[in-house]
């Protein structure tokens, strides 16, 4: 892993994060799209939309589930050199680094009602609800080893904290950082490792 001090990002967290966003922005959509006639009907389009709600969770879920396996089963322990960033910093990073990716998707979501109202926010939001499955996985995981999930930054930035140029996870304790196993905010907040 190198010699030095690096900073490390919970893998939960970018989970969360992304689920987080995916969640509300298609809710706002589904909400604001529901109100809309739309080509099909709002009827046809609340249906269809519950089937892409369904097919876009299952997705999200199954996508990289292989690659996320391999990574936590390849996990290494953490040196006590590294620096472990704040849940606050991670979900910030993560959001100015896809900000515009979201703000397009939302008006994609809302414009889609046009053609099938709420269809389009309901799809963004089971993308959110199957990445929320997915961060609650990976907590399990955490509980189960008794050991927290992080990866560097950088490997994640461009294609998330399961992409190819992630080379491994590493581990600390379940109580590194201020976020527990899954990723959610911790109440107490320990620096110990």
């Amino acid at each position: 892993m190198g010699r030095g001090a690096y900073a490390l990002a919970r893998v939960a967290v970018m989970v969360r994060t992304a689920a987080l966003w995916c969640w509300w922005l298609g809710a706002i959509a589904a909400f604001a799209g529901a109100f809309v006639p739309g080509f099909t009907g709002r009827t046809i389009g609340l249906v269809a939309g519950a089937a892409l709600f369904l097919v876009a969770a299952a997705t999200a879920f199954l996508v990289h589930r292989r690659r996320y396996t391999e990574l936590e089963n390849g996990a290494t322990r953490a040196a006590k050199t590294v620096i472990l960033q704040d849940r606050r910093v991670t979900a910030r990073a993560w959001l100015r680094a896809r900000r515009w990716w979201l703000l397009l998707a939302l008006t994609l979501a809302v414009a889609s009602s046009l053609a099938a109202p709420a269809a389009g926010g309901m799809l963004l939001a089971g993308l959110g609800a199957g990445l929320w499955a997915k961060a609650v996985a990976i907590g399990r995981w955490e509980r189960r080893n008794e050991a927290l999930l992080w990866v560097r930054p950088e490997w994640a930035s461009r294609r998330g904290p399961a992409g190819r140029d992630v080379k491994s996870y590493l581990t600390t304790g379940p109580v590194a950082g201020d976020a527990r196993p899954g990723g959610a905010r911790r109440r107490a907040v320990s620096a110990a490792r």
